[in-house]
């Protein structure tokens, strides 16, 4: 079933997430910016956070959770375990509204416009999973590059 494979996949790159923030020896550099990066770690996790919380959470989990998308790339700062945190509490709102979900939830169109078109909810679902891979991506790279 598709939302058994979702939450999978969720699973496992939101546990490479926890790994990749734990994985940072020196804690202030999760925050740096350095040359031509225009987003921290730490921001990029943030960042992650509020769109999964948002897009699959509220949005098909019915939490009461609300984005502000500009403090994900404004806030410094944040501890590295209470990151992590809230790494963890996000993959559990994602696992329980995709646990909910049927074959038909997925056909449905997404309740929300974002790129500008309708679109199924698994087209968006999809899109999510590798835009959460995308950033892990960018991170391990902010990493290895800053934090020898």
């Amino acid at each position: 079933m598709l939302a058994d494979d979702l939450m999978k996949i969720f699973e496992k790159d939101f546990n490479q997430l926890i790994n990749e923030i734990d994985s940072y020896k020196n804690e202030e550099n999760l925050w740096i910016l350095d040359k031509e990066i225009k987003n921290s770690a730490g921001n990029l996790c943030l960042h992650l956070i509020g769109n999964l919380n948002h897009f699959i959470g509220a949005e098909l989990g019915f939490t009461d959770y609300i984005r502000n998308r500009e403090l994900e790339f404004s806030k410094k700062n944040v501890p590295k375990e209470q990151l992590k945190k809230q790494i963890e509490d996000t993959k559990q709102v994602v696992i329980v509204a995709l646990s909910q979900m049927n074959g038909y939830d997925f056909e449905k169109i997404y309740p929300l416009i974002v790129f500008g078109t309708q679109m199924t909810t698994q087209f968006f679902i999809i899109h999510l999973s590798t835009h959460l891979a995308y950033h892990i991506g960018q991170i391990n790279y902010h990493r290895r590059m800053l934090d020898n």
